[in-house]
């Protein structure tokens, strides 16, 4: 059967342009998502019209609201040397620090913000609140003395940034028709990859000038502070839009009436009973996360050896910057845009761009790896050849992101698509936070100056990033068939688990 995306049935003129108050102002006024009838698809509720200003807006705050948290990782991850000398830290310290310090608080408290969020409404006043805590949080890592007050900060800063990803993807889902979710969510991802280029260039300013680390988290978590109070006035709450499945309404609460505390209870219930039935749920969930272990090994660990391994060119950090934002800045959006272009076709677009281009994607990072000995030795001639395979590295793997976090969120129950799209955030958080534990397991008792120090990065790198490209391309592969499955409406019956 093909993959196209069904349409809903279209409503009346008169309820298409109702008008319907985008906050949350009560539970009274909670739409209906789902129709009381089983066998009734329609939409009661279409979304208003909104200003494409005020679209326009909200995108860019939550792009500069992601963004300053995505920051401060990479300022890690180019200052890790004075980082770790600065605090008296030790390899595994700061493993610690780029790994499970945040990672576990930001999958536990993911989970039940998001399904906060989703059950008062309240989506935009949690990110805004959020992003005033992270913010706080990112100051007083500026402020840190040793690496127990730093771990605290960044536990800290976990509790804050733990929903920002989930509520940002939701509302932007809402905000625009669906055929454009995946350009619009795509735009949002851009600040993964400014976030690295920009602080490319702080950090190659900063260690000409000698300005310590902590002074760009400071100025992070202050800018922060402006951002969050800017959400929550800029920012309307949107109403929900459909998703690309037939959701059971027995599951979810579909009633227009003030809900019992029991419903809440029942909702999460049936929202995780739903996900775990979702034939693709956990497959991409899987393959999702082998992807991510090597772009997290990647972000925290490439930096650093690429400056050991050509220690006479002082401007390598500027143009590795310059390619991250440039390059992923256009590869992100592309992949956005072709999502977007052939949905009409098929949804599947995300997951082939990202199984393919990941495989092909590896080749180009081995011979980064190995660009000065492809150069025998010439650093010069070295760092042509690692310039030209790194944006072709990031061209071809670089695709994916927003489009399958869109593609991933249009396929759960719009009711509740915060809380399950935070599910997969934590599990994915869960199993890629392992990357820099494995790298610091592999790197313990070395010296980080010495030459054996950086062969043993080499060598981990060359193994581990390729091998999470390839693992994710074949379960992204492997997924496809299950997507169709759950577009069709036939997740696994209750009862039917096993199968």
């Amino acid at each position: 059967m093909k993959d196209k995306v069904q349409k809903p049935p279209v409503a009346s003129e008169e309820t298409r342009h109702q008008y319907v108050p985008p906050g949350p102002s009560s539970k009274s006024k909670r739409q209906l998502f789902f129709s009381s009838d089983e066998h009734d698809n329609s939409v009661l509720v279409q979304r208003p019209v909104v200003p494409i200003w005020q679209v326009a807006l909200s995108i860019v705050l939550l792009f500069i609201n992601y963004f300053l948290a995505q920051y401060d990782k990479f300022i890690l991850s180019y200052f890790q040397s004075q980082v770790i000398s600065s605090l008296g830290m030790s390899l595994s310290e700061y493993g610690i620090l780029s790994g499970y310090a945040t990672g576990i608080v930001y999958a536990v408290l993911a989970i039940p913000v998001a399904y906060l969020a989703d059950y008062t409404g309240y989506r935009v006043w949690i990110l805004s609140v959020a992003a005033i805590w992270w913010s706080l949080c990112v100051i007083f890592q500026g402020l840190s003395n040793n690496f127990w007050q730093i771990l605290l900060a960044r536990i800290g800063m976990g509790i804050g940034q733990a929903p920002v990803e989930a509520l940002s993807v939701s509302l932007i889902s809402d905000l625009v028709p669906k055929k454009w979710v995946f350009l619009s969510e795509s735009l949002l991802y851009i600040g993964v990859y400014i976030g690295e280029a920009i602080s490319a260039q702080i950090a190659t300013a900063f260690l000409k000038s000698n300005t310590p680390w902590n002074s760009a988290l400071k100025a992070i978590g202050i800018v922060g502070l402006v951002v969050g109070v800017l959400v929550r006035v800029a920012i309307r709450e949107p109403i929900r839009q459909t998703s690309l499945i037939t959701v059971e309404a027995d599951n979810l609460n579909s009633s227009n009436v003030e809900l019992p505390p029991r419903s809440a209870r029942h909702d999460f219930l049936a929202t995780v009973s739903y996900v775990m039935r979702m034939r693709s749920f956990w497959v991409l969930t899987i393959a999702a996360s082998f992807r991510q272990i090597s772009g997290n090994v990647f972000g925290y660990y490439m930096p650093a050896y690429l400056s050991a391994l050509y220690p006479s060119q002082p401007a390598l950090l500027s143009y590795y910057g310059i390619i991250v934002g440039v390059v992923g800045t256009f590869a992100v959006v592309f992949g956005g845009l072709a999502a977007s272009f052939f949905s009409h076709k098929t949804i599947m677009i995300p997951l082939y761009m990202t199984a393919i281009g990941g495989m092909i994607s590896s080749i180009f990072v081995i011979l980064m790896i190995f660009s000065k000995s492809a150069a025998n030795g010439d650093e010069s001639s070295g760092t042509t050849i690692l310039y030209g395979a790194m944006a072709a590295a990031y061209l071809t793997a670089e695709t994916w992101l927003g489009a399958f976090n869109s593609l991933l969120i249009l396929l759960l129950p719009p009711q509740y698509k915060t809380f399950g799209i935070a599910i997969y955030l934590s599990v994915l958080v869960l199993i890629y936070s392992t990357g820099p534990q494995v790298m610091a397991l592999a790197l313990r008792n070395i010296d980080p100056d010495s030459d054996p120090y950086v062969q043993r990065v080499r060598l981990v790198l060359a193994i581990l990033i390729p091998l999470g490209y390839w693992l994710a391309a074949v379960g992204f592969l492997y997924a496809i068939p299950k997507v169709r499955q759950d577009v069709d409406g036939r997740i696994v019956q209750r009862g039917n688990m096993s199968r």
